[in-house]
């Protein structure tokens, strides 16, 4: 699960952290009332009003303004409230901004420079260790700087029992710092580290970690992904899920228990099994078509899933065929193509042709079932089978 920035920084907040001052707002008058209390309760020389989506590079986009006063505020607010901001992480439709965030300034005057670090934890699937990667070169894509200056990315492997004391202090060290911001960078990786165990998330990118001039440290901006299958275990945090942030189709499929992904191609498919639903993506692309969409229906496949997968894949404009490949191990496939045919005459005329590909346990009868059924259904039994189907019915 994705969240917003002022949703990530609440977490760091609970889990020690440090965060400037800060709230999201709707409105307008919210963004003037919110920036005239930060004002007055830090002596801040600014405020940073920020649009809420899930995407980065909204600075670039125009999504965040610095104020200086409360008329600055009033006009940026004004400005990022409903406009749709577009990034490179949008897409050419961009985003409708329906939230901000507005937030203590910290670059302020003091007796040292301030600086802007990269930090991110995620798990190195190589060695099945989580890692925290980091970076002098804060502010920036770290795209960048790992193709033009590579030798400015570390990396620290973490041990499964917790990062180490020693640890956080090679990473302060790293990063250049001494005396007191060295300190407290300690004490900010310590505490980052336990927040993403704590939340069962799967990337935390803090960009910039920030070094105030009188060497403090802070999450200047945060990215949180919370791992999906570990939800059940955090009911707090169901409430951050922003389903307006989310593609329709696919928070249609999530409510019929389906994994859906949409993608940009004409042909539709629905498989049970992940790795399944990868080789037809893969079928449908050698066949001359490109895959519109990632569904599996799981192993319990029925009248239901199948007749929710229909419609979800049919709101599509762009599909011009439907293949559907299941195999049968803990679900039969008759039990699946009777699925098929009570969903086809559940949901009625379907415009586009559909294919169907049985294997494993009764595939013979199954594909007897489609054949016999007097709908505008296609069966195969091999992939090369229900392949040349798609590329003759797609074109």
């Amino acid at each position: 699960m994705n969240i917003h920035e002022y949703q990530a920084k609440e977490l760091l907040k609970r889990a020690g952290v440090s965060v400037p001052a800060g709230k999201a707002v709707h409105s307008v008058e919210e963004a003037v009332n919110v920036a005239k209390d930060i004002f007055n309760s830090t002596g801040t020389n600014a405020i940073a009003v920020k649009a809420q989506i899930h995407a980065g590079g909204r600075g670039k986009g125009g999504g965040v303004k610095i104020a200086k006063n409360l008329d600055e505020v009033k006009r940026y607010a004004n400005d990022i409230l409903g406009m749709t901001l577009v990034t490179h992480q949008t897409g050419p439709d961009g985003k409708l901004v329906r939230k901000l965030l507005v937030e203590q300034g910290i670059y302020y005057p003091g007796p040292s420079p301030v600086k802007e670090f990269y930090m991110s934890i995620l798990l190195n699937r190589a060695t099945g260790r989580n890692m925290v990667l980091y970076s002098t070169e804060g502010g920036m894509d770290i795209e960048s700087v790992a193709e033009k200056t590579p030798h400015l990315i570390f990396k620290e492997e973490i041990h499964p029992m917790g990062i180490q004391p020693f640890q956080a202090r090679r990473i302060a060290f790293n990063l250049g710092l001494s005396g007191k911001a060295f300190s407290e960078m300690v004490k900010f990786v310590t505490s980052l580290y336990n927040a993403y165990i704590t939340y069962d998330s799967t990337l935390f990118e803090i960009n910039p970690v920030f070094k105030t001039s009188d060497d403090l440290i802070f999450a200047a901006d945060a990215k949180v992904n919370i791992d999906d299958n570990a939800m059940y275990k955090h009911p707090d945090l169901n409430d951050m899920r922003d389903l307006d942030e989310e593609d329709p189709t696919e928070v249609e499929a999530s409510e019929s228990n389906l994994n859906f992904i949409k993608l940009d191609g004409n042909v539709g498919c629905m498989v049970n099994g992940a790795g399944l639903a990868m080789a037809t993506m893969d079928i449908i692309k050698l066949s001359g078509g490109e895959p519109a969409n990632f569904l599996d229906v799981g192993g319990t496949a029925n009248a239901t899933t199948v007749a929710a997968g229909f419609r979800i894949i049919l709101k599509d404009p762009a599909v011009k065929a439907i293949l559907i490949n299941i195999f049968g191990g803990i679900v039969r496939c008759d039990r699946v193509a009777q699925g098929v045919v009570d969903a086809y005459k559940e949901i009625g005329d379907i415009s586009v042709p559909v294919i169907v590909r049985l294997q494993g346990t009764n595939a013979k009868e199954g594909k007897e079932l489609i054949d016999s059924s007097g709908l505008k259904v296609y069966s195969a039994i091999s992939l090369q089978e229900a392949a040349d189907l798609v590329k003759e019915l797609v074109g």
